[in-house]
């Protein structure tokens, strides 16, 4: 069995955790999330605890316990705290602009680029050069980030472009003649 799965997930007093055989719920403050399960992984509730066993032994499943024990922690970390994904843009006259549920950004193209945001993720532009994204999914505010950072990945020799706020761009040094 996988070392991750060993340990509990603790429920916190405001979330609300619903298991069946083939389901598992999860809704708090800042909103629901399902998942849907296999056979692989035996699920237990104990009062404000989560207990993950294997329910077959097969190397498949002993691997899913773990990823399954993961994926219902950032499940319940999701609904109570929520989860925030930050972007920089760093280039001359690049912008970024928050309209209701889309994104428009200026990033040295010949047009602007309008991202629409998936359901479940909020988007905030505190200044015109910082992006927040915030939402209950992990995965999904992950990969919103992910898409609007490949739309202008940042370059090795000045490092421009759309980055992480916490991501470490090393620079090339220019040839030498």
């Amino acid at each position: 069995m996988s070392r991750v799965a060993k340990n509990p997930v603790a429920i916190p007093a405001k979330v609300e955790v619903v298991l069946n055989a083939s389901n598992i719920a999860v809704s708090g403050p800042l909103g629901k999330l399902n998942l849907p399960l296999t056979g692989d992984v035996a699920i237990e509730r104990d009062g404000d605890n989560i207990t993950f066993a294997v329910a077959r032994d097969t190397q498949h499943a002993r691997a899913m316990s773990g990823t399954v024990r993961a994926l219902v922690s950032n499940m319940v970390t999701g609904v109570s705290q929520g989860f925030t994904r930050k972007l920089t843009l760093i280039g001359v006259g690049y912008k970024a602009q928050a309209q209701g549920s889309n994104l428009n950004l200026d990033l040295g193209f010949s047009h602007p680029v309008n991202h629409p945001m998936p359901e479940g993720v909020t988007v905030q532009t505190p200044s015109p050069t910082e992006i927040v994204l915030t939402g209950t999914d992990k995965q999904v505010v992950g990969q919103v980030a992910a898409q609007i950072r490949a739309y202008r990945a940042p370059e090795p020799y000045k490092g421009k472009g759309v980055r992480y706020s916490d991501e470490v761009v090393i620079i090339k040094e220019t040839k030498k003649k």
